[in-house]
């Protein structure tokens, strides 16, 4: 399910046009907005027209905590109503202009789109960017789901279980930098907090079973998989007890030292049960499942570029083992492993189904947040590794995504989605003044 949204909507005009018939528009654009989503409104049900409409509309829309606002030109109107509504309220715009109706007598009846230029050029040169332009008969749902993903971030409660992995500075994140990009603070924990937690026997029990009906789990010992199980319920259990949405993990070395396995398999679980974790201690790759989730994404999960053939134009998007396991192809055996870490990794071991494929990556450097954009498909093949992976065919020729990952210093995480959830990143970086990189 996408992430709830309140949008506010407001329509202008002036009589010198036909009002009344961009009136009967908005009626009818309003029954349309009512039918998306996960999407909550407050209606300034009457048209804007002078600077009081401006004012008295701004007043109520602020009150209303809006997460994006929606000002739709049913007529050319006055220059002033766009900017008393931005005064008070600060949130993204959607500047939405109309397609123009047969003329009457010859008089242009709505110049809807003079109005958008209008309200554009005065926010442009006041300094707001935040603002996003349509000309068409219903709204831009991407531009929705931009707000969807900021809303998400805002609110979000992001956990660091221990630290990123040793070695991968490239991981790290500037906290402070990102509250103030996305409004969301970081809590840290240690590792014994998880590994300590106190949990139910039963229902390690019931876990265990489930592991046994998704997984041939004849490669590990009875005491690993209940060792999964345990780690199941005890990671399951933290991030419900401290209501984090997300949840960055260090998982090696110390948890196959100190815990007795790696925490590959139990995320796999989790994750494909909606719960975010990512794997390294990656912050900004965990924030990056996050932002597909609010859009309606499914399961997302972090993969390496791990391997290229430039002559075939493939790559193979890779991990240990801690995939959602609700992506399984179906066919190959979907197992357990320990083929790593001293016979402690206990991966979870399949390849992943076939289908359309997004990346994305909120990716900082030197104190600038840019998008990394991808799409693809992913095509069927044999099991051949361990771990969790598919062949990746992309968009753009495999030399052309390397050098561009490579070129630009895009870390070695990226999230994973199936499906076509590009267009949101593009708009919601536009909003945010990052730049974007595909």
């Amino acid at each position: 399910m996408k992430k709830g949204v309140k949008l506010g909507v407001v329509c202008l005009a002036r009589k010198t046009f036909d009002y009344k018939a961009a009136e009967k528009i908005y009626q009818e654009l309003k029954k349309g907005l009512k039918k998306i989503e996960n999407t909550a409104y407050t209606f300034i049900n009457d048209l804007v027209i002078e600077v009081k409409d401006a004012k008295k509309a701004a007043n109520k829309l602020l009150e209303s905590n809006i997460d994006g606002l929606v000002v739709i030109s049913g007529t050319f109107h006055l220059g002033h109503l766009v900017l008393e509504l931005d005064k008070a309220i600060r949130k993204p715009i959607l500047l939405w202009g109309l397609n123009e109706l047969p003329y009457d007598g010859g008089k242009i009846r709505l110049n809807s789109v003079c109005g958008v230029n209008l309200d554009a050029s005065n926010l442009y040169k006041a300094g707001n960017r935040k603002y996003h332009a349509i000309v068409a008969d219903t709204i831009e749902q991407d531009w929705i789901d931009a707000l969807r993903i900021n809303a998400a971030l805002e609110e979000a409660h992001i956990g660091i279980l221990g630290y990123r992995a040793q070695g991968f500075f490239n991981l790290a994140i500037d906290e402070l930098n990102s509250f103030s990009e996305m409004g969301m603070l970081i809590d840290h924990y240690e590792l014994n907090e998880v590994m300590n937690l106190e949990v139910l026997r039963e229902d390690v029990e019931k876990k265990e079973q489930q592991l046994k009906e998704i997984f041939d789990a004849s490669g590990i010992t009875v005491e690993q998989l209940k060792d999964v199980a345990r780690l199941v319920v005890k990671l399951q259990k933290f991030v419900d007890d401290n209501r984090l949405s997300a949840l960055a993990i260090r998982c090696w070395p110390e948890f196959a030292r100190d815990f007795g396995i790696s925490p590959c398999a139990a995320m796999s679980f989790l994750q494909a049960e909606n719960y975010i974790l990512g794997c390294e201690g990656d912050i900004e790759g965990t924030i990056s499942m996050l932002a597909q989730q609010a859009v309606g994404a499914k399961t997302p999960f972090l993969a390496d570029l791990s391997q290229v053939d430039l002559e075939e134009d493939y790559a193979l998007l890779w991990h240990c083992g801690v995939a959602p396991c609700n992506l399984w192809d179906g066919k190959c055996n979907i197992s357990l492993d320990t083929y790593f870490a001293g016979g402690r990794g206990v991966t979870a071991d399949f390849v992943m189904k076939s289908g359309e494929f997004s990346v994305l990556r909120f990716d900082s450097a030197q104190g600038e947040y840019r998008v990394f954009l991808q799409k693809g498909e992913s095509i069927p093949m044999e099991k051949e590794l361990k771990g969790t992976y598919f062949k990746a065919e992309f968009e753009k020729d495999i030399k052309n995504v390397l050098n561009t990952v490579i070129g630009n210093g895009i870390a070695h995480h990226i999230s994973v989605v199936y499906g076509d959830f590009i267009r949101p990143f593009e708009i919601f970086a536009q909003l945010k003044g990052w730049k974007v990189i595909k």
